[in-house]
């Protein structure tokens, strides 16, 4: 499973990375990035809430 962020709607808000910082990091250029290529499958379930928890809906899951 991997991550995919919409650059254009998300705003760095950091709340995926809050949840989960082993897969999402905003750097000092306040740009999201997704650590990994593909998420852990120990980490699914926290990353699947990191997703619905985007405030501006700027990340989705591919299987």
């Amino acid at each position: 499973m991997r991550v995919r962020v919409d650059r254009d709607a998300c705003e760095a808000n950091a709340v995926c990375a809050g949840l989960v910082p082993g897969v999402f990091e905003v750097g000092d250029d306040d740009n999201l990035r997704i650590l990994p290529d593909e998420v852990p499958a120990s980490l699914i379930a926290a990353v699947r809430l990191a997703v619905r928890s985007c405030p501006k809906a700027a990340l989705r899951l591919e299987e």
